[in-house]
């Protein structure tokens, strides 16, 4: 056999593969494993197509939890051209996945489940900023992604909660430290690092789960309005929320915008259109749910009453809840995670999650770019 360490290699990174991502999700994974029966799927069958807004594209926000919060950080880095500002709640840097490693062997998932979440457990490294953005940069220049000079007028928020332990502050720190050494300046980085909370997201309602608990759905009442605060700080101009919404919540045809059959993506995604978008233009901000927090986990609670539609209700600002899926064979993605390791990529040695090319980053861009397009166009 001509290359017995490039098999070894390979044979080592599919048995991590299959091995691995039996262990996403379970205590110290991306989410605490739970008993809960889940919720009753809002999701339909047969969605309409997803109507064009004629949006303001520039002014694109994303922000995420989690598997969400690094795929907000990946979106973001990958479409900067695009985005104007990320929040990353408990999630890391782009690329976070490949460092350390060099090719042709790079662990993805192994650093994903260690060096992504809770390093200090796992005693290994944290990741380190410099180097993924030494790789963002040569990803640039091979136009797979979006110049990272475009990181510069970006606003980012980021949180870690004083007691999670699932993605740890050492993590969501190289978020920043990454931004700061792509030259954003200080000013437009906002990091919330002193509230008592646990793996989640949250608010300001007591219908929710206790601040420190890590729980599905993991959406918990910490005294502190968190879509808001993450809004606010990307859209400094915000009016008060809406205390009665006037806009409407659409489920749309998702499976439209996936270029193939490995996205572990649902056939259903859905947005909320304020009022006065059917009639202006408005911004978008795209929400990127965590693990467990699919429709098939819990429901509609995620793109219901996480406090986003509040906010955009009384702003012009349309909000979009791409949904990602459980997959229980192929590709492994049991648990409704978003792929920030390469589970989508059909080839383990050369992932294409972190491009623009990627099957979900795609689909979400395909998404934007359609309520971006002039009012009843078919495009």
């Amino acid at each position: 056999m001509p290359f017995p360490h490039l098999t070894a290699h390979l044979t080592t990174l599919t048995t991590a593969l299959l091995a691995a991502s039996l262990l996403i999700l379970a205590p110290g994974g991306a989410h605490a494993a739970t008993t809960a029966k889940p919720a009753k799927p809002a999701a339909t069958k047969d969605a309409p197509a997803l109507p064009a807004y004629q949006a303001n594209l520039s002014q694109t926000t994303v922000s995420g939890l989690s598997s969400g919060g690094f795929m907000a950080a990946q979106f973001a880095v990958a479409y900067s051209a695009t985005v104007a500002g990320a929040g990353i709640i408990a999630g890391g840097p782009y690329f976070c996945s490949g460092q350390p490693g060099r090719f042709p062997y790079i662990p993805y998932l192994t650093n994903a489940l260690s060096t992504c979440m809770n390093p200090g457990s796992a005693q290994v490294a944290p990741p380190v900023a410099s180097e993924l953005l030494r790789a963002a940069n040569d990803f640039a220049r091979e136009r797979l992604i979006d110049d990272t000079a475009n990181l510069k007028r970006q606003r980012v928020y980021l949180f870690s909660g004083t007691k999670d332990q699932t993605v740890t502050r050492p993590v969501v720190e190289q978020v920043g430290k990454f931004y700061q050494l792509a030259g954003t300046p200080a000013a437009q980085i906002r990091f919330v690092d002193t509230l008592g909370a646990g793996h989640a997201i949250l608010t300001d309602s007591n219908a929710d789960k206790p601040c420190a608990v890590t729980e599905s759905p993991f959406i918990n009442d910490c005294d502190y309005a968190q879509a808001r605060d993450i809004l606010l700080h990307l859209y400094p101009d915000l009016q008060p929320s809406s205390t009665t919404l006037t806009g409407k919540l659409i489920a749309f045809n998702q499976r439209s915008f996936i270029q193939n059959a490995y996205s572990s993506m649902n056939n259903t995604g859905y947005a909320y259109i304020p009022k006065a978008c059917n009639s202006e233009s408005c911004r978008v901000h795209v929400v990127f749910h965590g693990c467990l927090q699919t429709t098939q986990a819990i429901g509609d609670r995620f793109y219901t009453s996480t406090g986003y539609n509040q906010v955009a209700d009384a702003n012009k600002i349309i909000v979009l809840y791409p949904q990602a899926e459980p997959s229980p064979v192929y590709p492994y993605n049991p648990k409704g995670c978003w792929d920030f390791w390469g589970y989508t990529s059909i080839n383990p040695i050369d992932p294409d999650f972190y491009r623009k090319s990627g099957t979900q980053m795609e689909a979400v861009k395909g998404m934007l770019d359609r309520l971006g397009s002039a009012r009843n166009s078919h495009r």
